[in-house]
């Protein structure tokens, strides 16, 4: 127990370095780094399926979708393409689906399903990460702003040590016992009252957004992170597996480090958007 522990810390401590230092450097280390999250996410999901659902998902094209969908956000979001750049993915997503008339694969209909689930659970949150990334001024200059895209993240750290912290101490009634059964509501309220304490506090040192603003978007990458926590929970039993992978010592595979986000990023790009139209 001490020894996992040991090994749990520290691949959480490199996991989070690596993600804090790649964000903050530079656009280009931004880039490369999500791509291949996106890329990995997308591959041991498609594996996953493909081993455990009795069906044959395509995991190259899968993949290629994924780093496409996600250069091609970056391309549009920095002014670099118009909005001509996502065709190209919609001919893989119309590849995909005239396909299975022709591959006389055993379930053409799952191969569907899986594929498209592919796409939208997986490499579209990655690729939304760019509208958090990059934005435009009124004079169409792009600048790059990686505190709204590591701020996702350190919600989500603080949430998840906070429902820990509070769940431990006080959790007595379960959150979603059907699916998680250690998650309590006094946990994620913990949790969620450590976001909103941390998006004040990240008011007082960004204030292109308000302090309120902030708050709001913690408490929504709480509500909508353990959702993502939740999702992918229900996959996995589903699947009747413990981990999506073993790429991370003591964490598992990607999915695991990353269900959260896939949801919460979704939520907090809507939020967000929300917000300037009131």
């Amino acid at each position: 127990m001490k020894n996992n522990f040991i090994q749990r810390m520290v691949t959480g401590a490199l996991i989070v370095a690596v993600l804090v230092c790649c964000i903050i450097f530079s656009p280009l280390t931004f880039a490369v780094l999500f791509v291949l999250i996106s890329a990995l996410a997308v591959h041991e999901f498609s594996q996953l399926v493909n081993k455990n659902e009795s069906v044959n998902t395509n995991t190259l094209i899968n993949v290629l979708g994924g780093v496409y969908l996600f250069f091609a956000f970056l391309g549009f979001c920095m002014n670099l393409a118009g909005s001509q750049i996502f065709i190209p993915y919609l001919f893989l997503i119309i590849y995909l689906l005239i396909s299975e008339l022709y591959l006389e694969k055993e379930n053409p209909v799952n191969n569907l399903a899986y594929s498209m689930l592919t796409q939208l659970y997986i490499a579209l949150p990655f690729a939304l990460l760019n509208v958090l990334a990059f934005q435009a001024d009124k004079a169409g200059v792009v600048t790059y702003n990686h505190i709204l895209p590591l701020s996702i993240f350190v919600f989500i750290w603080l949430s998840d040590t906070g429902a820990y912290c509070f769940g431990t101490l006080f959790g007595k009634h379960r959150l979603f016992e059907r699916i998680s059964p250690k998650k309590s509501w006094e946990g994620s309220i913990g949790g969620g009252l450590i976001t909103l304490a941390a998006g004040l506090v990240f008011g007082q040192f960004f204030p292109f957004l308000s302090s309120l603003a902030w708050a709001g978007l913690g408490l929504t990458v709480t509500v909508f992170g353990t959702w993502g926590d939740l999702v992918e929970s229900l996959i996995k039993r589903h699947m009747k597996i413990k981990d999506s992978g073993n790429i991370f010592p003591g964490h598992g595979g990607i999915l695991d480090r990353f269900d959260s986000a896939l949801i919460a990023i979704p939520a907090a790009v809507i939020y967000l958007y929300a917000i300037t139209l009131l």
